[in-house]
């Protein structure tokens, strides 16, 4: 506990140093650099990697196509193990 607020403390100390012309610096180039279309974009796709290697949700399949704007589809299931067979 102690810890953080001496961090706290050091933290508040040093951005009052620095002053509201560092601060607006600061996040002039933090709005810049995340607004831009190529780091939106490189953003999207690492949260989707992200979502796709926590989801806990197996990926869906195309099971049936019934016609050509319509399918169905389903989650994949895992391949079953073989039982194992007993010694004897």
């Amino acid at each position: 506990m102690i810890r953080y607020l001496v961090v706290l403390a050091v933290g508040y100390v040093l951005g009052t140093k620095a002053g509201r012309r560092r601060y607006e610096q600061i996040t002039g180039t933090y709005k810049a650099l995340t607004e831009s279309p190529a780091a939106k974009a490189l953003i999207d796709a690492s949260r989707r990697k992200i979502a796709e290697r926590v989801s806990p949700d197996p990926p869906m399949v195309k099971l049936a196509e019934l016609d050509n704007k319509t399918a169905v589809i389903g989650p994949e299931t895992a391949p079953r193990k073989k039982p194992r067979q007993a010694n004897g």
